[in-house]
């Protein structure tokens, strides 16, 4: 991914329908006014009709419309906003979590620390699009996926997916899609599956790109689970996964499976998933803290190849291609949790959680939000009062630095438990394994966390899976 410099090389990945570069950007064709992921299977267009845009809404801006066949919009997100800490990236992530739908353009601007035609100039000038254009076409995304999924009126599905008003949301699709909503809707797969219903949540594949090693991640995630919060339930190999969330229009309960097909693990897939929202506005976000979790937009080729080249890491690289840096549903939650274990995150939220109208399976309560826990006094109510006069900020697009700068200004706050939250709550992909020499560590950039994971599966594997353990 990382050798994706000039146009000749993605027009070979285009001829070779490489799904390497799914995400990674998008290319279009002149002559029949489409775009498409690189992976798409029709015939490969000739070279003087193909233009490449690094985001979808650069493609559709320009005026091109999703391809029908391959839909460009259902490929992973490019890796390249994990990993990105500048002005783009932090923006782009906020963007995925729905800043810009709740806050507007201003909101987005507050947020990275600049003026709102300082962002607007910075991202057209290296996507090719906008907040809002970039913003639109996530709307787009949402709402084909509830009109394809659910039978929620046309109506419903406008505002849900975040349009201001039904018109604005029939002159989207039919831009995006050459497609009515209803016509969209009856284009959707059958496959014999049933469609979904709000009571019985919303169904969705969430993609990945290449190997992904679902058992090491559904290990941690069980090892890790807060009683009331979170279950694992199922053998190994198909377990699900199931928590509660607290969402900016209400709360949620989400779903994800492990069990997907055995071929998916070394050419890429998905996991399946069904969330339940109190309102289905909060979609978009709930997705993108998912895939967060999971880590499903990582890129699995350029992390093994850059620490497969290391001759430590090298043999645990090859016995666990695509192993993932997990992140965090609820930043503020699990930075909580690393502070307390877990042991003291679950009598939290016995004491402060926010109750179900009716237990779900073991899931009992949403996970307290910093308000409730400041009663809590101590280290955990400094880490909710910083969280609430927002002197510490771990949102999609915090910057880094300044929240690592502000964790280790806490009381009871030690450097490992910092760098812990920094990893998982932020999604740094870089933070350097502790006790390792700087040098070692230098070898193994950007992608430290990675190795970090690499280390502690080969640990585990030897002396037992442990709980919430710290780097």
């Amino acid at each position: 991914m990382e050798g994706v410099i000039d146009e000749e090389t993605r027009y070979e990945a285009v001829r070779s329908r490489d799904a390497r570069f799914d995400g990674a950007f998008f290319f279009a064709v002149e002559t029949t006014g489409i775009y498409c992921r690189p992976s798409c299977p029709a015939v490969t267009p000739k070279r003087q009709n193909v233009r490449f845009y690094r985001t979808a809404a650069a493609a559709q801006t320009s005026g091109f419309r999703a391809c029908r066949r391959c839909r460009p919009d259902a490929v992973p997100g490019s890796a390249e906003w994990d990993v990105r800490a500048d002005v783009v990236g932090r923006a782009m992530r906020m963007i995925g979590d729905g800043v810009v739908d709740r806050e507007g353009v201003p909101g987005l601007a507050v947020r990275l620390g600049y003026s709102a035609r300082q962002v607007q100039r910075q991202l057209t000038a290296e996507l090719g699009a906008g907040p809002v254009a970039l913003a639109r076409a996530q709307r787009a995304h949402t709402a084909r996926v509830l009109l394809q999924t659910t039978d929620l009126p046309v109506t419903e599905i406008a505002f849900a997916a975040g349009f201001a008003s039904v018109r604005q949301f029939n002159d989207t699709i039919r831009a995006v899609y050459a497609l009515t909503p209803t016509g969209l809707r009856a284009a959707a797969p059958r496959k014999g599956a049933a469609r979904a219903t709000p009571s019985a949540g919303v169904p969705l594949r969430l993609a990945h790109r290449g190997p992904y090693q679902a058992a090491a991640v559904f290990d941690l995630l069980a090892d890790e689970a807060v009683g009331g919060v979170e279950e694992v339930t199922g053998e190994r190999g198909g377990r699900t996964y199931r928590r509660t969330l607290r969402l900016p229009h209400g709360t949620g309960i989400v779903a994800v499976h492990e069990a997907y097909s055995a071929a998916a693990v070394h050419r890429g897939g998905w996991l399946d998933a069904r969330l339940h929202l109190f309102d289905l506005r909060d979609l978009t976000t709930a997705v993108q803290r998912l895939r967060r979790l999971f880590d499903l937009d990582a890129d699995p080729y350029a992390v093994d190849e850059r620490l497969g080249a290391d001759p430590r890491l090298a043999p645990l690289v090859a016995a666990r291609p695509g192993l993932r840096s997990p992140g965090a549903a609820d930043p503020e939650e699990f930075a909580v949790r690393a502070l307390v274990g877990r042991a003291g995150a679950e009598r939290l939220v016995e004491r402060y959680g926010q109750a179900l109208d009716a237990p779900c399976g073991g899931l009992s309560h949403v996970f307290p939000g910093h308000e409730a826990l400041v009663a809590e006094g101590g280290a955990v109510g400094a880490l909710a009062a910083a969280l609430g006069d927002g002197s510490l900020r771990l949102d999609a697009g915090a910057d880094r630095g300044r929240a690592g700068a502000a964790l280790a200004a806490l009381p009871g706050m030690d450097p490992r438990t910092a760098a812990f939250i920094r990893m998982r709550a932020l999604g740094d992909p870089d933070v350097a394994p502790p006790g390792e020499p700087e040098p070692v560590r230098d070898a193994w950039r950007p992608w430290r966390s990675y190795a970090l994971r690499h280390l502690r599966a080969e640990a585990q594997e030897t002396r037992g899976r442990g709980a919430m353990e710290v780097p």
